[in-house]
């Protein structure tokens, strides 16, 4: 007897201490309690519920399931057991715990309102939305509903009804955790940088210590052009959490984007001692070589990008402009094909090939390639004048001269189109010459062949 009482003195001193939110020590009293009286539901149940605050969900999904078999058709542990399984990755599992709880109570609107959230993390958004309005029947204003909604929709790309179901949200109740936040990357989304950085501002303002919503403010700033600003962004999040990853990958964009290559180069080797595989490393990598002219380390970093990543369109263009500088036009051919094929509409990729094609000594497909960037960037000065070299080298006179005309129109104050008109003049005197000269060889081959022989 004096064992039961010595459990309930600790079960109902956990329930003190959990009203003082003193999450560690209110668990270590209950499960003294449940070492005593292990199969209480109640206790159980209430350590779930600790563990939770504690962010230990692998435990609370257990700690609920012991609970369930004492007590199958509790509502609320059903619920609490479904949100951890979805919490820790189980999202099948989850959802035949929601289905459970509507199943027993059908008018139970959180049942439907969670459930949202696992068919959209399945991919099933349109069960997500479904769910929705089912949840709506039994509950006009469920913020938690139109939360868990906006997700499904952010993640599809709708992202303006997102914004319209988070504005929800905060009419319903306004102090609502992190809705600020995914009101401004749905704005990210909608390309609407105003939107979006007011929103970060608010969102920041409302929870100083968020370093994730500081740091994607930083990439907010830097996709906006801003990289100095990016920069002290990145530096203050890392002033507050040092191990903060993606702050230091951040931190090397920005740095690459201002060229401080020195800079850049310590952050991302910093990235790659901690997370070798992190998303984009190698082609950053290859980009801070590739600009300081190392050359075989850039082509190392590029040809793994351009491997994980075969529609990744810039580590492709960049692998191609290491080839050429390490003047194997072949391979950088390759690669510039694979973007074209990737992007038809690069210039830029129409351009260096042209330029591959021409140090292969192929050069009517050089001129193709040079031709079609000019049709995509009329003013691409550098494709204009490797045509025309390559019209001159082939002997296609007339159409090297069109191009120069071309050229002086497009911009009539270079003077690198008024030396193309002169060294055109001097090709073709040479050119005009050599056909001179071997008809002249011809023709005294000739004259030699019909002049009679003496003999001696």
């Amino acid at each position: 007897m004096s064992d039961w009482f010595e459990a309930e003195r600790r079960a109902e001193r956990a329930q003190q201490l959990s009203e003082a939110r003193r999450w560690a020590e209110a668990l270590s009293e209950l499960e003294a309690a449940l070492e005593i009286i292990p199969g209480n539901a109640m206790w159980l149940g209430h350590r779930g519920f600790l563990l939770d605050q504690l962010d230990e969900f692998e435990l609370a999904v257990e700690a609920y399931a012991l609970a369930l078999e004492r007590d199958p058709d509790d509502r609320d542990l059903l619920l609490a057991l479904a949100i951890d399984q979805l919490r820790v990755g189980r999202v099948d599992e989850s959802l035949a715990s929601f289905h459970r709880v509507t199943e027993l109570h059908p008018d139970f609107e959180p049942g439907y309102c969670y459930q949202i959230s696992a068919y959209a993390e399945l991919g099933d958004h349109e069960k997500a939305e479904e769910t929705f309005y089912v949840a709506r029947q039994l509950r006009a204003e469920c913020p938690f509903c139109y939360y868990h909604m906006a997700l499904s929709l952010n993640d599809r790309g709708d992202h303006r009804r997102a914004i319209h179901c988070l504005e929800r949200v905060l009419r319903i109740d306004p102090q609502f955790e992190g809705v600020r936040g995914l009101i401004a990357q749905a704005y990210r989304g909608l390309n609407d940088v105003e939107k979006a950085r007011e929103n970060y501002l608010i969102a920041i303002r409302e929870d100083p210590g968020d370093v994730d919503l500081m740091s994607e403010f930083g990439d907010l700033l830097l996709e906006s052009g801003d990289a100095d600003g990016a920069a002290a962004k990145f530096r203050h999040v890392l002033e507050l959490s040092t191990d903060h990853i993606d702050a230091r990958f951040g931190l090397g964009r920005a740095a690459l984007a201002l060229d401080k290559l020195d800079t850049a180069s310590e952050a991302f080797e910093h990235v790659r001692t901690v997370e070798p595989d992190y998303e984009g490393l190698d082609l950053h990598l290859g980009t801070v070589c590739l600009r300081q002219g190392r050359w075989d380390k850039a082509r190392d970093h590029l040809a793994i990008a351009a491997a994980d990543d075969p529609d990744d369109v810039q580590a492709q263009l960049l692998l191609g402009n290491c080839q050429l500088q390490l003047r194997r036009p072949a391979e950088a051919a390759e690669a510039f094909r694979r973007a074209i094929t990737l992007d038809p509409m690069l210039a830029n990729a129409h351009h260096n090939l042209g330029v591959c094609c021409f140090l292969l000594d192929k050069h009517d497909e050089g001129i193709e390639h040079c031709r079609k960037a000019i049709e995509l960037k009329p003013d691409y000065l550098m494709a204009i004048v490797k045509t025309t070299l390559a019209y001159q080298r082939i002997g296609r006179f007339r159409e090297a001269r069109t191009m120069i005309t071309y050229g002086l129109k497009v911009d009539p104050e270079n003077a690198m189109f008024a030396q193309l008109r002169k060294r055109l003049w001097r090709v073709r005197l040479r050119y005009a010459f050599r056909r001179m000269l071997g008809w002249f060889v011809r023709s005294n081959r000739g004259s030699s062949a019909a002049a009679p022989t003496v003999d001696g």
